[in-house]
């Protein structure tokens, strides 16, 4: 039986309307890639496609990365994002490139 909730109980709970979903990524540098390369690697991964696509990254790492992307807004990640991150990954000839499913980042 669904439970019924307040738009204002949903929004805080983050459910149906305003449930996020994101997609978690990872890859992989090169042995022996400079740390500047990695760093200006990651700028131009959020100033190319991160960015200018409404999306928000938290990731760490320094040859192994992984981390969320998400919408930097209430909303939902598409597949089309996760085709353009993984289409930028490869071009750049990053290693081990893995874009998991979307799911839901509050409750999955």
């Amino acid at each position: 039986m669904a439970t019924q909730r307040s738009r204002r109980l949903r929004k805080k709970m983050h459910l149906d309307e305003f449930q996020e979903l994101g997609f978690s990524v990872n890859f992989t540098f090169e042995e022996g890639t400079s740390e500047a390369e990695i760093d200006s690697t990651v700028d131009a991964l959020i100033n190319e496609v991160i960015e200018p696509n409404g999306l928000a990254f938290d990731g760490s790492g320094y040859l192994q990365w992984e981390g969320l992307i998400c919408l930097e807004k209430i909303g939902k990640c598409t597949e089309e994002h996760q085709e353009q991150v993984r289409k930028w990954l490869n071009e750049r000839q990053l290693k081990d490139v893995r874009v998991s499913e979307l799911f839901d980042v509050w409750w999955d």
